[in-house]
């Protein structure tokens, strides 16, 4: 019996049409009975039954109808919302609109409802049809109040769950075991982190309030939560409240802003404190409980307030086939992540580590599920020609982000040979795939370190920005794959554009200072700076490839972008605050020493003070390089063939002949000598 009552009341979508569907005709019936109480002054004397039912069916035939039109019984009951409202306002006014016909096209029969509450008999409609329709010269008084009542009877059925659960239910769920949480920012994404709150029952945070530096926001009401006053007040209002947990729910905030925050908290001896997630795809924002993340050291420390183009980078790569190299790296697979917001046709993610490749499509099938089919997971090597123009060959990309590169300074000191391989002759191969297949544009990931380089590094990735720009000029000068000789037909391209984009260092990219830092952290070691007065540039990589996208828009055929990475840093001072914020004393806790500059390195990155200065762009944080320098498509071939015969005769122990040929041709490229 149990097992049947169980199986009788569980909900399915055949049960949620038949409850909805005798409902409304119930709610039919009451709006027509209101309506007529109206029209006789609530007269209770008159006998409503004989003159609702001869007209019911028609008033129920043409409401389901509307229902069934605007697909009424399509919505969902537990997350009806404005929109839901909309289509139930739209389908009563039609079917009242109709219902209104009804009554005034047949002719001057007038009100069959009398004052005494008596019907009258009205003509056949336009004299043909062979039986009377009691509808004809039906009270329009009557029509119009029924409309209204059934439009506010229906809604009322509709909302009625969501008022259960968001507002009757919530309020005794408020005394459950959830953590007195405040919500900092009372924009979008706070009001979602609420409903998400409200659909988990309070469970895990229990909302006390709303922080907001908006004025006209103080003092409001969102869902039944106030928003206490502006983020100055968050001590106060974290001890007034008990607060237990903070969630920063400000998208836009900066590292200073955000620092400034989560010191407040933590002083008020807040133990929780997270922060929202980037939001990825910009289509379908959808942020809750469960994507909340703990505030990284890169958000406190690199953090900045970027501002971008978001319709005009979706112009660029809506519909687009879109190539990344090194898609699998930190660079490459922020990359990919960001262009997926922008729906691109296809994704073609290159790279030569599987693993990564593996790791990076879970995430895109868990964020993108939409993009299931669109994704191409592809392994292999930039230094392998025939493999490269069998890619191209086989997705026809027409936007390709080049960031495959070795970066490790230190390590590509002594292994040069392999550094031109990847950022030289590889940037070739690419370059010349592009052109030959008809690539729209071509953007490569450039470095500061390619500014004056004195590293084998940054002169590989200078060398790297010659060859797009002897590629831009050339133009399409050749119609054959350059490796399979296939014949190929151009004459619906334009030539390929080519740019390049320079940045500094990105905090937490594999290799950069911040993981080794936080690594010699883990493991109560001393914190090692090359060089006291050593500074670099920081931004975390979300935002250093939201730029990259930027200039990529913005950036014409053969221009080198640099983009604004704030201020410099002093890796000392940068060593000193990362260990306060782990709770610790420099030089007490933990020592900060210094080792002297590596093979390569050099103390400050010239990355806006650049030997060939720079533009304004359209952009505040985007310039344009003042290239000087420049080699011929003929000259870069002849470049591209001594350094193979280069590293033809290289050994291992011997690469002096490849970094003579860099001096040779990167005009201020001189080597440092490790010093102490």
């Amino acid at each position: 019996m149990n097992l049947m009552m169980k199986s009788l009341l569980q909900p399915t979508a055949w049960k949620k049409f038949l409850f909805f569907f005798l409902s409304d005709i119930i709610l039919f019936y009451l709006s027509l009975l209101f309506a007529l109480l109206f029209h006789f002054d609530l007269n209770l004397n008159i006998r409503y039954n004989p003159l609702i039912f001869p007209v019911l069916p028609f008033f129920v035939a043409v409401k389901i109808g509307s229902f069934f039109i605007f697909r009424i019984y399509k919505m969902t009951w537990r997350y009806v919302g404005l929109y839901d409202f909309l289509s139930i306002f739209i389908a009563t006014v039609t079917a009242t609109f109709v219902l209104m016909l009804g009554v005034l096209l047949p002719g001057n029969c007038g009100d069959t409802i009398l004052n005494s509450g008596e019907f009258r008999s009205c003509p056949q409609i336009f004299g043909f049809l062979p039986v009377d329709l009691p509808l004809s010269g039906f009270s329009k008084r009557v029509v119009l109040a029924d409309g209204i009542i059934t439009l506010f009877l229906i809604s009322w059925l509709r909302v009625s769950k969501r008022i259960y659960s968001e507002v009757l239910r919530e309020r005794r769920l408020k005394n459950r075991g959830g953590k007195r949480t405040l919500i900092v920012g009372a924009g979008n994404a706070g009001e979602m982190i609420l409903r998400d709150m409200m659909k988990q029952g309070f469970d895990h945070f229990l909302p006390v309030g709303f922080l907001d530096d908006d004025s006209m926001k103080a003092g409001t009401y969102i869902h039944g939560i106030k928003v206490l006053g502006g983020t100055d007040e968050l001590p106060r209002v974290v001890s007034a409240h008990d607060v237990q947990g903070v969630l920063l729910a400000i998208p836009t905030l900066n590292h200073q802003k955000l620092r400034d925050l989560y010191n407040a908290a933590k002083k008020a001896d807040v133990s929780d404190i997270k922060i929202i997630p980037r939001i990825y795809n910009f289509n379908r924002p959808d942020i809750n409980l469960r994507d909340l993340e703990e505030i990284s050291i890169e958000d406190l420390i690199g953090r900045q307030s970027i501002a971008i183009d978001a319709a005009g980078i979706e112009g660029f790569l809506k519909g687009r086939r879109i190539l990344v190299t090194g898609a699998g790296g930190s660079i490459g697979s922020e990359l990919v992540m960001q262009v997926c917001t922008y729906q691109p046709a296809e994704v073609v993610l290159f790279d030569i580590d599987e693993t990564e490749l593996h790791n990076l499509g879970l995430k895109l099938h868990r964020r993108f599920p939409q993009l299931q089919g669109a994704l191409h997971f592809v392994t292999g090597d930039v230094r392998d020609g025939r493999r490269v123009d069998k890619v191209f060959q086989a997705f026809r990309p027409q936007v390709v982000f080049h960031a495959a590169a070795y970066k490790h300074v230190p390590m590509m000191e002594h292994n040069a040979t392999e550094a031109v391989k990847v950022n030289i002759l590889g940037t070739h191969i690419l370059a010349g795939c592009a052109v030959a297949h008809g690539v729209e544009k071509f953007i490569m990931i450039s470095t500061d370190k390619a500014v004056r380089p004195t590293s084998v590094m940054g002169a590989t990735k200078r060398v790297a920005e010659y060859i797009c720009r002897a590629y831009h000029s050339s133009g399409l000068n050749g119609d054959r794959s350059i490796f399979s000789g296939e014949k190929i037909d151009l004459s619906p391209f334009n030539p390929t554009q080519f740019v390049s984009v320079r940045f500094g260092n990105v905090l937490g990219s594999r290799g950069s200072v911040l993981p080794l830092f936080l690594d010699q952290l883990k493991h109560g070691e001393p914190l090692t700076v090359t060089h006291k007065e050593m500074k670099r540039y920081f931004m975390t990589i979300p935002e250093a490839v939201s730029l990259v996208l930027q200039a990529a828009v913005i950036g014409n055929d053969g221009e080198v972008m640099v983009l604004d990475m704030g201020e410099p840093v002093r890796l000392m001072e940068f060593a000193e605050e990362l260990i306060r914020l782990h709770g610790l004393e420099p030089y007490k806790d933990i020592d900060v020493c210094v080792t002297g500059l590596r093979p390569g390195e050099k103390l400050f990155e010239e990355i806006l003070t650049a030997e060939e200065g720079t533009d304004a762009s359209c952009h505040e944080k985007i310039f344009i390089a003042r290239n000087s320098t420049g080699y011929s498509r003929e000259e870069t071939e002849n470049m591209i063939a001594e350094f193979a015969a280069a590293i033809s005769r290289a050994s291992i122990q011997d690469e002096r002949e490849i970094k003579d040929l860099l001096k040779k041709y990167v005009k201020y490229y001189a080597e440092v000598k490790e010093t102490t």
